[in-house]
């Protein structure tokens, strides 16, 4: 009788500490999930580019939006580009401010069809970094990227002829704001 008073808070704390652990080590192990895999249109990080360029091309079309917090235009060099597995590609997007007063965003990104994330490649990017623009200001940041060859070997993509990379604006203040609201 005795252990069983004892036994059960112990189990019952155990299970509470363990749970409180899962929920810290929650968000980064669904990164590295999503890193590793490509798993929701995740990109991946590269240093160096592939040693092989295949003789084919695949679409990909640039998406540019700004969130309707930040006064800002922003716009890619170029909407579609053909690109060839296993090369690397610089892009251009220009950025302009045109608020009366300096503001600060931060990009995002999305891949679609989200099974192509674990093959486009960023060796340099712009995204997730806090851009400050005073009024009128204009910037211009670069991506550099290319697609795995791999992909070719994949059932999921080997026959996708079109890929969308979409940029989102966001405002660094926006989650300041809707947490004010609330």
């Amino acid at each position: 009788m005795i252990k069983k008073k004892i036994l059960t808070p112990l189990i019952l704390s155990g299970i509470f500490v363990f749970m409180l652990g899962l929920s810290f080590a929650a968000v980064p192990l669904y990164d590295l999930f999503c890193r590793v895999t490509g798993f929701g249109g995740t990109t991946q990080i590269s240093k160096e580019a592939p040693k092989i360029v295949l003789d084919e091309t695949i679409n990909v079309r640039l998406d540019t939006n700004v969130n309707s917090q930040l006064d800002w235009k922003f716009e890619s060099e170029a909407n579609t580009m053909e690109v060839k597995p296993g090369k690397v590609y610089k892009i251009k997007f220009n950025v302009e401010n045109l608020g009366s007063e300096p503001s600060s965003g931060v990009a995002s990104y999305n891949v679609s069809p989200s099974s192509f994330g674990a093959y486009f490649n960023k060796i340099g990017c712009f995204c997730f970094e806090k851009q400050t623009l005073n009024p009128g200001e204009k910037a211009s940041y670069d991506l550099v990227f290319y697609l795995d060859p791999e992909l070719v070997k994949d059932p999921k993509t080997a026959r996708v002829e079109d890929v969308t990379m979409s940029y989102t604006f966001f405002s660094s203040d926006y989650y300041k704001q809707s947490k004010k609201v609330n």
